[in-house]
């Protein structure tokens, strides 16, 4: 069996938001939820105790984001923001425009653990991060689409 690289790519900010969230995971979190299991235990009968069973299912769930962000972490590669050489690559931002278009398009390439479309942010792993990714200005490149092909244009690299 080989082992996939597990690589997570983070920007700064991020890693110290993961490493925060962490932080207050093991301590202040898991605090909050012994002192809610000693008194659903304090309550009497577990069996049909739903403070109980609720306090566990939190537990639970919190541990497995602490493992979660452990392992995050434990395999980040902080990336610096791209803004050397004129070329796409984690931390680029790239602004593109539809061919046929005028409205121009702006994302942020990042690893996969920090991708937000809300905010813009795509992994390079997504297929429109996949298509962009070592692409220079003024390149157009195709992207496969549930509709068809689709052709955008790079408009700017910063």
């Amino acid at each position: 069996m080989t082992q996939e690289n597990n690589d997570q790519f983070l920007t700064q900010e991020k890693f110290q938001e993961f490493t925060k969230e962490l932080d207050y995971l093991r301590s202040t979190r898991r605090r909050e939820i012994a002192e809610k299991l000693e008194y659903a235990r304090s309550l009497g009968d577990l069996s049909e105790n739903a403070e109980y069973q609720e306090a566990r299912e939190l537990q639970g769930a919190t541990e497995g984001r602490i493992k979660q962000l452990e392992n995050i972490l434990l395999h980040a590669q902080v990336i610096e923001n791209a803004t050397k050489g004129n070329e796409i690559q984690i931390g680029s931002c790239v602004s593109i425009v539809k061919v046929g278009e005028k409205e121009e398009r702006e994302y942020v390439i990042v690893g996969s653990a920090e991708a937000n479309m809300r905010e813009r942010k795509i992994s390079h792993m997504s297929p429109l991060g996949m298509a962009m990714v070592g692409k220079k200005k003024g390149d157009v490149f195709s992207l496969e689409t549930p509709n068809g092909v689709v052709k955008y244009k790079i408009m700017k690299i910063s």
